[in-house]
C-alpha cells in the first residue's frame, strides 16, 4: 500500500492584537501595552502537537522573539522546525525595499542567536508577497533565505498573485535568483481558485469541506500546507472594537477551531516544511539548499 501523504503543517507565532484585521485600532507603537498571549496559546498548540505525535514549522515574529526567547527554545527542543515571520508583521507592500530588508535581517538574527543555529525560512505577514512586492524575493535571496511559504495563488483584497504555480517549486527571483517555494494551498473549482489553506478559512469553512478541499489535493498526489495562529485556538482573548468585517475575520469560530485542528491532526499526515519540500525535492535535505528540481519561472 502507498504511503500517505505527508503535509507541511505551520504556525505564524504573532499575537492577536498584530494581526492586520485589527491594525485599524491597534498601532504598532501600541503592542508593549496590550495583553500578552502568544506565549500561552502558542504552548497549548505545543502541547496538542506533542499529544498528536506530529512535528511542524514555526513562522516566528522577530518581535515575539525578543520577548520570548525561552519559546522559541521550547519549539525547538521538542523537535519542530524553526523560521522567519519578519519583525514587526507590517505589510511588505507597505515598505520600502531598505525597511523590509532590515527586518528580514533583524528577524533572523534574533532567531539564530537564541537557537545557535541557522534560520533559512520565511513567511510574509498576511502573505503580503504580491506583483507589487516581489522585489522582496530578491532581498531574501540576498539575506540568506533558501526557502519561502508566502505567494498565495488566488485573488485578495489584501494579499495573491493568481496564475502562480500552485504546487512546491522552484522560482526564479527578478534578480536571477533561486528559492524554493511552497505556495500557500488552494481548491480548484469551476473558474475560480479558492484558499483552502487553514487560518480564517478553517475558521469559516465548516470541517467537512476543508477536510475534503485540502483531501483532494493529496488525491491528486500533492502535499498540502496548512497553517493557523495561536490567537486562533484563544476563544477568551479580549475583543477589540473594529468594523464589522474585521471583526468576522478575526473572530469567526475561534471556540471551534483547536477542536477542529486536532481532527485535522488524525485525518491527515503532517511534518515541517522543509521535510515536505525535501521530498518534492526542491531542497537538498543534507544542506537544505536548492535541489535539483526544475525551475518554475515568476513571469
Amino acid at each position: 500500500m502507498k504511503e500517505p501523504i505527508q503535509n507541511a503543517l505551520t504556525i505564524d507565532v504573532e499575537d492577536y492584537f498584530q494581526v492586520a484585521a485589527l491594525a485599524e485600532v491597534v498601532r504598532y507603537d501600541d503592542w508593549s501595552s496590550m495583553e500578552y498571549r502568544v506565549e500561552a496559546n502558542t504552548d497549548r498548540i505545543l502541547a496538542l502537537f506533542e499529544r498528536a505525535g506530529v512535528k511542524a514549522t514555526f513562522f516566528t515574529l522577530g518581535w515575539v522573539a525578543e520577548r520570548s526567547p525561552e519559546l522559541v527554545k521550547r519549539i525547538a527542543a521538542q523537535g519542530h522546525e524553526v523560521a522567519s515571520h519578519g519583525y514587526s508583521h507590517q505589510l511588505i507592500y507597505n515598505q520600502t525595499p531598505d525597511v523590509f530588508k532590515e527586518e528580514a535581517r533583524r528577524s533572523k538574527v534574533i532567531l539564530e542567536d537564541i537557537l545557535g543555529a541557522p534560520v533559512t525560512g520565511y513567511r510574509a505577514a498576511s502573505y503580503s508577497i504580491t506583483n507589487q512586492s516581489r522585489w522582496a524575493l530578491d532581498i531574501l535571496a540576498e539575506q540568506g533565505f533558501t526557502w519561502d511559504s508566502s505567494i498565495f495563488p488566488v485573488h485578495h483584497d489584501r494579499y495573491g498573485m493568481p496564475g502562480t504555480p500552485r504546487w512546491p517549486h522552484r522560482l526564479t527571483t527578478d534578480k536571477g535568483y533561486e528559492l524554493a517555494e511552497f505556495p500557500l494551498s488552494t481548491f480548484k473549482l469551476p473558474g475560480y481558485t479558492l484558499p483552502i489553506a487553514g487560518g480564517g478559512y478553517f475558521r469559516l469553512f465548516p470541517y467537512w469541506f476543508s477536510r475534503y478541499g485540502l483531501g483532494s489535493i493529496n488525491r491528486q498526489g500533492r502535499p498540502f500546507v496548512f497553517y493557523l495562529h495561536p490567537w486562533e485556538v484563544d476563544p477568551g482573548q479580549p475583543r477589540l472594537d473594529v468594523k464589522w468585517f474585521s471583526r468576522f475575520r478575526h473572530y469567526n469560530n475561534l471556540d471551534v477551531c483547536e477542536q477542529r485542528l486536532a481532527r485535522l491532526l488524525s485525518d491527515f499526515r503532517f511534518t515541517t516544511m522543509s521535510q515536505v519540500l525535501e521530498s518534492e525535492g526542491v531542497l537538498d535535505p543534507s544542506s537544505n539548499t536548492l535541489g535539483s528540481s526544475s525551475v518554475a519561472g515568476m513571469a
